[in-house]
């Protein structure tokens, strides 16, 4: 048993027959601990476990935790790959007791299983305790009979473990072992003990006081373990060598890198192959767990240690982009311990491509202005801060960078002059910004950017997490504290709440903290990446400074992600059958319900929307993993992904794809391809069905789908299956005969309708005319003359009416007058063709119009009509015409 994988695997077997939860490892991104920036050792995801704030179903636990030591306090960065042990990522094999076994058990178990399981000679083992524990001394000499002087009490805080000035504490027991006298160096505490010799492969904390005060310490009520023990040391003791750069793990990435660049790990290469090999674990498992490279907070170290990589990938002579080729070797090594990296395959190869394809352009420029800076420095001078400045912000040269690439000629960089230059920009951009408009009430939000930086969004990976509040702002102004019912916005430090963009809505929720609760209304994105929570302080006082526990509302969460996703559906299905002309206008992604707006000039036809809905829910019956993976924006136009409406990019992008494409050109590709910073269900059966609830015009060229998802859809459902069946009901029929049954009504009532008009027509003519004689008709010059007021006829019956009537006089003026219901009048007057010589029917209507109060009228010399506001003097109107005939 020597290789890593069968190492880790034999740690969590052992403590899994003896009782152990096997715990996965926690993330990278420590959401339960603000103060971190990553992860750095296994017990971080236990922390509330062992403060009492969180209780698990088990007591006892076991994991090989992921940890990086790249930023903050815990920077082993420019050591990597100079020393034998450094490194910034590293994997933390631990076994812990929540209260339930302690320091026996503890010591048996570590003995166990380094002398038993792995076989250790007892001979090269040594352990040293906290210099009070007695305890330990004696179980030590109990369990594993070592002698006094293999007993090694240390007095300093090495060996004694505190969670801050306050809190959980304990002291603690390492394990060392003996590489042999052929390597120099001595034991711990003596004067050469920083000496290779020996190398401390365990440490065990033994927790069992709580610090109250300085000097006022109480034992815990319920002691507890957290053991540490370094993977890649103990593996390196395994296989018999001194140096974890000669594992099997590191052996085959480094020959990976070896064969990629054709140069031998000796020499000068063999630190470049080192640092490549290391930082392609912490990078590839970093954008893993969620972190993507930018210029501030984790993504700025995640930049830092790819860039470092990329530069020995350079001197190596690598001519083209070099890390996303090794990642098919990490995952061959790592890949079943760990799934999140073929998981993330995508993601990392082309974030490594894209990363390392833009610091190309700029690197041999700025190693060219570095060693133009540097030529006239001999060792043990210093590169000017200013021109380190220069090359970070002109360049995108991390200090680190500069500082490794001078490494080889002993020059330091004046560290001092780097934050002179970099406070001095600073304060030039806070001097030179100023804002109009709505810019100038947002500037308490430029302000809070600039002091605290961006906000780390953890949305993307979980809907909890843990930060620290800086800032409050209430009724425009900051403070430093609010109370009970107040209405204020929150900034943090990191959250999971999504800010309002890309016309998804932003989460709500609650933050809570120690005797306050802030209820979440909304969240927006201010001033450049500031998450701003918009809140009502639910209880108590909340105060700047305050750690903070943030929840998102997973329930809304979770209906804005299936919105979303179905939008990008719903978008590729109205480009597929109405065309590529379609392209996004708006959007809206609400909880409820979604709404797209999309370029098309006419309304869309029933069956193009039921071809539309088909194939969204297509896409949906596939229930296939939504991806995100990281790309140029240039390069994502050009594989096909579609920007979002009034969205600003910049050079790096997420694009979220979705489904298989099943016919046409892109056939076995991904159906929809987009740019798009939203979060998104994990796999697109989640949406559960995509339903179309409308369709309508917004303005002129832009049309509008209206559409639910999840439950909203199926609650519509049910709603219109009711409405059917209660319709049914009435009608006295089955819901599939409904349609013809109501096709059936509506022929009868068109029909009843022509009967009705018929009746009305036959007798409005019936009646007595206007001071006519028993046949209707009165002559006037020689000429007969029909004048009539019906009802119960529409204005636009009179025409045909007006030819019934002259057809039966034969020859003559025919004059007909409806009034409506409101009072107002129509007037039609029809002329017999003999006397349109003689008699204009547009003359003579135009009397009639003016008679009703009306003006004007129009038509032919035959026919013509027009209107009056007056109904009733429609006798007045038709002896009008008479007398001007």
């Amino acid at each position: 048993m020597s290789g890593v994988n069968e190492i880790r695997n034999t740690f969590l077997d052992y403590f899994g027959a003896n009782g152990h939860a096997k715990v996965p490892s926690s993330s990278l991104v420590p959401h339960n601990d603000p103060t971190l920036m990553f992860t750095a050792a296994g017990m971080v995801q236990f922390k509330n476990v062992f403060t009492g704030l969180e209780k698990r179903d088990y007591t006892r636990a076991t994991t090989s935790q992921k940890c990086v030591r790249a930023g903050g306090k815990h920077n082993d960065l420019d050591n990597v790959g100079y020393t034998a042990r450094h490194h910034t990522f590293f994997e933390m094999l631990g076994n812990f007791s929540f209260g339930d076994y302690f320091k026996e058990e503890a010591i048996t178990h570590a003995w166990n299983l380094v002398t038993k399981e792995y076989g250790l000679d007892k001979d090269r083992l040594l352990v040293t305790i906290y210099h009070t524990d007695d305890q330990a001394f004696d179980l030590w000499k109990k369990i594993a009979g070592l002698p006094d002087e293999k007993i090694i009490r240390i007095a300093t805080s090495d060996n004694f473990w505190s969670a801050g000035d306050t809190g959980p504490c304990g002291p603690c027991s390492e394990i060392f072992y003996d590489h042999g006298d052929h390597i120099w160096g001595g034991p711990p505490g003596s004067p050469e003990e920083d000496g290779d010799r020996f190398v401390e492969i365990w440490n065990l904390v033994f927790m069992q006081y709580e610090q109250i005060a300085p000097d006022v310490r109480h034992d815990l009520p319920s002691p507890s373990i957290d053991t540490g023990m370094g993977l890649e040391r103990i593996s390196a003791v395994m296989q018999g060598v001194h140096d974890n750069y000669d594992i099997d793990l590191f052996k085959a990435l480094i020959r990976a890198s070896e064969e990629l660049t054709s140069t031998k790990a000796e020499g000068a290469n063999k630190a470049s192959h080192r640092v490549i090999a290391d930082h392609l674990r912490a990078t590839s498992f970093l954008i893993a767990d969620g972190v993507l490279p930018s210029n501030e907070g984790r993504g700025y170290v995640l930049r830092r240690i790819m860039r470092r990589a990329m530069r020995h990938a350079h001197l190596l002579g690598a001519q083209d982009p070099l890390m996303h080729r090794l990642v098919p070797s990490l995952i061959t090594q790592m890949g079943a311990a760990y799934p999140e990296l073929d998981r993330a395959r995508g993601l990392i190869t082309e974030t490594l491509e894209l990363e390392e394809t833009k610091f190309r352009k700029t690197l041999d420029r700025g190693l060219g202005l570095l060693n133009d800076a540097a030529a006239g420095l001999k060792e043990g001078d210093s590169l000017s801060g200013e021109t380190a400045f220069k090359l970070y912000d002109t360049y995108g040269f991390p200090l680190d960078l500069t500082q490794d690439a001078l490494r080889a000629r002993n020059i330091e960089v004046d560290l001092v002059g780097f934050d002179t230059a970099m406070e001095k920009q600073k304060a030039e951009a806070r001097a030179n910004w100023s804002g109009s408009g709505d810019a100038a009430d947002e500037k308490v939000w430029f302000a809070l950017r600039d002091e605290y930086g961006a906000t780390e969004f953890f949305g993307y990976e979980t809907e909890k997490a843990e930060g620290v509040i800086n800032a409050i702002v209430k009724d425009g102004e900051i403070t430093d504290s609010a109370g009970e019912g107040d209405k204020v916005s929150v900034t943090v430090n990191q959250t999971p709440f999504y800010g309002e963009s890309g016309g998804q809505q932003g989460d709500r929720g609650v933050i809570k903290g120690d005797g306050f609760e802030l209820k979440v209304l909304d969240t927006l994105k201010k001033a450049n990446g500031l998450f701003v929570h918009v809140c009502e302080v639910a209880s108590g006082k909340v105060e700047k400074g305050a750690p903070v526990e943030l929840i998102v509302d997973h329930l809304r969460r979770s209906k804005l992600r299936s919105n979303h996703s179905a939008t990008h559906l719903i978008h590729e299905a109205l480009r597929e059958v109405l065309g590529t002309h379609v392209v996004q206008k708006g959007s809206l992604v609400a909880e409820d319900r979604l709404r797209f707006d999309f370029s098309h000039n006419k309304p869309i036809s029933d069956e193009d929307l039921a071809k539309i809905s088909d194939i969204a829910n297509e896409i949906v019956l596939q229930n296939s993993p939504v991806t995100t993976r990281l790309m140029n924006v240039d390069d994502a136009r050009e594989a096909g992904a579609m920007a979002l409406f009034g969205e600003k990019y910049g050079d790096e992008v997420r694009v979220v794809s979705m489904g298989t494409a099943l016919r046409g050109e892109k056939q076995g590709q991904p159906y929809s391809l987009e740019l798009c910073g939203g979060t998104h269900v994990a796999a697109t059966g989640e949406i559960g069905v995509a339903q179309i609830i409308g369709e309508s015009a917004v303005s002129s060229g832009v049309r509008r789908i209206e559409a639910l998802t999840g439950e909203a859809a199926r609650h519509y459902l049910q709603n219109q299956d009711a409405l059917m069946r209660r319709t049914a009901g009435l009608l006295k029929t089955s819901p599939e005969d409904v349609v013809t049954r109501i096709e059936g009504l509506l022929d009868e009532r068109k029909k009843m309708e022509r009967e009705l008009t018929e009746a009305r027509k036959a007798l409005a003519l019936a009646g007595p005319a206007s001071g006519g004689g028993e046949d209707g008709a009165r002559e006037i010059n020689g000429v007969k003359f029909l004048g009539r007021v019906v009802s119960g006829v529409s204005p636009r019956d009179l025409k045909p009416m007006v030819d019934e009537a002259k057809a039966s006089i034969g020859s003559g003026v025919v004059v007909l007058i409806a009034v409506s219901d409101d009072g107002k009048a129509s007037i039609v007057v029809g002329v017999t063709g003999d006397l349109v010589a003689e008699k204009s029917a547009v003359d003579l209507v135009r009397v009639g119009s003016a008679a009703l109060g009306g003006k004007g009228g129009g038509g032919r010399p035959d026919m013509a009509q027009a209107g009056g506001p007056d109904g009733a003097k429609a006798d007045a109107a038709i002896e009008a015409i008479a007398a001007a005939l």
